[in-house]
């Protein structure tokens, strides 16, 4: 007999946007903590909170409701009273899974899919989660087993947090659900300073806080009456190249592409695309205006009287499919320092992307139209955009000319004027030639901006772990075929792409109640990339090649010939102009409380080169900045303790 499945009022449920819970195995929580926890989440799902509570597992999640806005609270719990949910995302096969439960005997109660899960998961356990396509942080807890479950979409799209104290187990979708808790110390960890300052952001499964770690994206984790342990359902693909005409390679992403965007379509409340002029959000516009009866909404922020503005390119695509458009000319006049103070607590954990700050007043603009928005995310990561892949080739034969002969050219580039641009030619040339004079491992990352190695240890006043080896020995030894591009793509896709970019869109649009969908990163997409040959990819000055025939003869001219354009501020020129005193005040406060941690006068010297206008680091110090401003907001500890291993890489055997 199957278990009829009910929510706490009987109702219909809706999406969620956040969930937090812990288990007390041996101890009892005061009744308010679950509460607390939850109201962490308030600005991911405001329309709704709800808990759960048993002698073992608390639970709690917050709504913002999408699909069935009818819908009852969650938790959702079985008549029985054996299993709950908490679910934060959307499974958009989720009628599909419904349909074949159907035939087996489940009867449903709502439209939503996170009853489609938890019918999906009494059915058939942890294998479930391969069967659903998506974005999604799942918690299910189990009664009589005394098992608690958590996974994570395949990609990372959705966040979630996990820690371990004794034999209980600490989850949330946000590092604060986790600092409520106060037999936590807020100790920042070395290991992830190491990795922020060498990567500009964190990789999985590290964070910032010793003793807190992500999940893995496509793992699940078992927490069973005190032991722990985790299991892929879905690894990275990275298998064997499939030689096939460019033609057929359309063909076949033609039809994923229709499929995913009419899938990431699926809502109740107003819906929208970001537009950035570029070949990604395009495509994904061109996609949803042939599946929509309407005109789509679309949002753009702009750079007007800026060179590296995209409005031409965004009207241009705006025009061209009919839509309903909304742009906003980020530019000094606007609160900047404002919002990046608010970084401190929606950021969760900070990331020197600069790109997080138009993305923030993007986010904000939008949820005055829409609910729900589309991107273009993935779509670089996947079919080789960025011009690191580029750099990579280029670098191959500078690494075969003597040193002295490179270190002779940096001479000269270093002659070049300092410019005040975003990614000025001088910039790019230096940075160019300064990685061609490291490993291609080390290069790759460099070139995104980071300090190096060196840089990194004169920083410090403390030994800090080599956290980066650690994780660019896994670019070294990827899985992908040596190619020259495929383990690049990899090794972006399993690091920068879920714990840069995604995380980045993920804070910024939920710290204003707004759900983001990236179609291009549906699975199937995911994987049909793999199989690509390189060259099919990038090819000499050609990048993402099999993308830009696709569209070659349905997007506008402009848009399929135009440069590369990173999503960012001008962080050399803002940091020297309208965001020069945010600076200096964050380094004054941030040294005089961590002098332990850093050497002031080498930072105060870069400050200085800077502001003088002798080298452009600008992004360096927005790392740096923000890094201050959420240790102070989070009352963050710096003195040195023993790191502890990763139990996370312990239990999946991952070597560090």
């Amino acid at each position: 007999m199957r278990r009829r499945v009910i929510s706490p009022a009987g109702e219909r449920c809706a999406n969620l946007c956040g969930i937090a819970g812990f288990t007390h195995k041996n101890w009892a929580p005061d009744p308010e903590r679950i509460e607390r926890a939850t109201a962490t989440l308030a600005h991911r799902g405001p329309d709704q909170s709800g808990v759960f509570r048993s002698s073992v597992v608390s639970m709690g999640a917050t709504r913002l409701k999408i699909i069935d806005l009818e819908g009852g609270d969650q938790p959702i719990v079985t008549d029985d009273g054996d299993t709950a949910i908490v679910f934060n995302g959307e499974v958009y096969n989720h009628l599909e899974v419904r349909g074949e439960l159907e035939k087996l005997g489940h009867r449903f109660h709502s439209h939503s899919d996170t009853e489609t899960v938890l019918h999906a998961f009494v059915e058939w356990d942890t294998k479930c989660f391969s069967r659903l396509r998506g974005m999604f942080a799942i918690a299910l807890w189990s009664k009589s087993s005394r098992r608690l479950v958590l996974a994570r979409d395949r990609m990372g799209i959705k966040p979630l947090y996990v820690a371990r104290r004794g034999e209980d187990l600490f989850f949330g979708s946000e590092l604060k659900t986790i600092f409520i808790h106060p037999e936590f110390e807020r100790r920042l960890s070395l290991a992830g300073l190491d990795a922020y300052l060498s990567l500009n952001y964190v990789p999985c499964p590290w964070t910032l806080v010793e003793g807190i770690e992500k999940l893995p994206p496509g793992q699940w984790l078992e927490w069973l009456d005190g032991k722990v342990r985790v299991e892929s359902y879905w690894n990275l693909p990275a298998g064997a190249i499939r030689e096939r005409s460019l033609g057929s390679a359309c063909e076949e992403l033609d039809s994923l592409l229709q499929q995913s965007v009419r899938e990431h379509l699926l809502s109740d409340v107003p819906l929208g695309l970001w537009l950035s002029g570029g070949i990604d959000s395009s495509t994904v516009l061109h996609y949803a205006a042939t599946a929509s009866s309407r005109p789509i909404k679309t949002l753009s922020v702009s750079f007007l009287g800026r060179s590296f503005d995209e409005t031409a390119y965004v009207r241009s695509a705006a025009k061209h499919y009919g839509t309903d458009h909304q742009e906003f000319d980020l530019n000094p006049g606007a609160d900047l320092r404002g919002a990046i103070e608010e970084f401190a607590y929606y950021s969760d954990e900070p990331s020197s992307d600069a790109g997080a700050l138009p993305v923030w007043f993007l986010s904000k603009m939008s949820r005055t139209e829409v609910t729900v928005a589309l991107s273009g995310e993935g779509a670089d990561e996947l079919f080789g955009g960025y011009l690191t892949y580029r750099a990579n080739q280029l670098a191959r034969p500078m690494r075969r000319l003597p040193k002295w002969w490179v270190r002779a050219g940096l001479g000269l580039a270093r002659l070049w004027p300092v410019s005040d641009d975003k990614i000025s030619h001088e910039y790019m040339a230096k940075r160019f030639l300064e990685g061609s004079l490291m490993s291609p491992e080390q290069a790759h990352v460099y070139w995104n901006g980071t300090f190096s190695r060196a840089e990194v240890r004169s920083l410090s006043s403390l030994p800090l772990p080599n956290s980066l080896d650690h994780v660019l020995g896994e670019l070294r030894n990827s899985p992908a075929r040596h190619d020259g591009v495929s383990p690049y793509l990899w090794w972006d896709q399993k690091y920068f792409l879920p714990d840069d970019i995604l995380n980045k869109v993920d804070r910024m649009s939920m710290a204003h109640s707004l759900e983001v969908r990236p179609p291009f990163l549906d699975h199937r997409i995911v994987e049909f990339a793999a199989t690509l040959p390189p060259s099919l990819k990038v090819q000499g000055s050609r990048q993402k090649i099999v993308l830009k025939q696709l569209m070659g003869s349905r997007l506008p001219e402009m848009i399929l010939r135009r440069k590369k354009v990173g999503f960012d501020i001008p962080a050399h020129e803002w940091l020297r102009g309208p965001l020069r005193d945010l600076l200096l005040d964050a380094m004054q406060e941030g040294l005089a409380e961590n002098k332990t941690l850093f050497r002031p006068g080498m930072i105060q010297e870069l400050v200085r080169l800077h502001l003088e206008r002798r080298v452009n680091i600008g992004y360096h110090l927005w790392g740096l900045l923000l890094l201050f401003r959420w240790m102070k907001k989070w009352r963050i500890q710096a003195e040195p303790s023993p790191a502890p291993a990763s139990w996370i890489q312990e239990k999946t055997g991952i070597s560090t």
